[in-house]
């Protein structure tokens, strides 16, 4: 048993002298990417290098990490383990070593933001503005996305995903905005009808999609009769619909707010109580750069706030 002069045993960190630690960033790769193939890809290394470092990852580790199941591959319990630790430490030595610390003004990197085209209604004219202003260099994409999945959040090509609070997510969250539901018409409607009024009277224009639009559900354990007038594929025909043709639609108040300015609407509120409709982030779990990171959420944060 080793002693350090003082009485005490050394530490596990002496014991990492005889452990190749180029073996741990490869490691992470694979834990996060199930795949070979795709680590190698990732990370720089030829199919057999990567082949012969998961050989002695095994080794040093004493177990198998990734194992075929069907036609892919799955971690290990051991391998689970290891993930969120192996991430933290590796990001930590990153900024540990200095890497350059991003820049705004210099970096010409392309910010790819995952979204549904309604919050990019909301948020992505001001985004783009802002980009413009504080990165002059820097490219903005916007994925636009329905229902995000596990690979929204891991493609590499997606460095935040802006999503309601309604859908999923394996990875931690962050509220941008909050929002609510609101009914919208034409502005030709009696001025004395009331949303309800609104609701039971006007047809509805609907998006067409598969899951059931939030929140008839609502108006169905209510009891409150409606009849859809038109299903419309094309989200952002609604409030033009609605203006022009008369109806009545479901939108969140940011988004219809925005569309105000495109498209004469009347704007009531929904007659009953309905959970929260908040916009989340969820930051890309490969994504280390965290100098890159808080601007990015500053940014965000400023883009989501309410303009008058």
């Amino acid at each position: 048993m080793d002693d350090d002069g003082n009485g005490t045993t050394g530490s596990g960190l002496d014991r990492l002298a005889s452990v190749n630690l180029n073996l741990l960033v490869p490691l992470l790769a694979l834990l996060e990417e199930r795949s070979v193939t795709r680590a190698a890809e990732r990370i720089g290394l030829s199919q057999p290098a990567m082949s012969h470092a998961l050989t002695r990852m095994r080794r040093l580790l004493g177990d198998d990490l990734v194992v075929r199941q069907g036609s892919g591959v799955t971690l290990t319990p051991r391998a689970l383990e290891l993930l969120a630790p192996l991430r933290s430490a590796l990001q930590q030595t990153a900024q540990i070593v200095n890497f350059p610390v991003f820049d705004p003004a210099k970096d010409h990197r392309v910010v790819t933001v995952a979204m549904t085209n309604s919050t990019a209604f909301v948020v992505g004219p001001r985004l783009m503005r802002l980009v413009a202003e504080r990165a002059p260099h820097i490219t903005l994409r916007v994925r636009t996305i329905t229902v995000p999945t596990e690979a929204t959040f891991t493609d590499q090509g997606v460095d935040v995903t802006l999503i309601s609070e309604g859908h999923f997510s394996p990875y931690p969250r962050e509220r941008l905005y909050n929002d609510r539901c609101v009914v919208v018409a034409s502005p030709d409607t009696p001025p004395v009808a009331s949303a309800l009024d609104l609701l039971t009277t006007q047809p509805h224009i609907v998006v067409d999609t598969d899951r059931r639009v939030f929140p008839y559900p609502v108006l169905e354990e209510k009891g409150i009769p409606y009849r859809v007038g038109l299903w419309i594929s094309d989200f952002l025909l609604v409030p033009f619909l609605v203006a022009r043709a008369n109806g009545v639609a479901l939108l969140r108040h940011r988004v219809a707010a925005a569309m105000r300015t495109l498209a004469d609407l009347r704007i009531e509120e929904f007659p009953f109580a309905l959970p929260g409709l908040g916009i989340d982030m969820v930051w890309n779990p490969r994504l280390a750069d965290q100098y890159f990171i808080e601007w990015l959420r500053a940014l965000l944060f400023d883009a989501a706030t309410q303009q008058d």
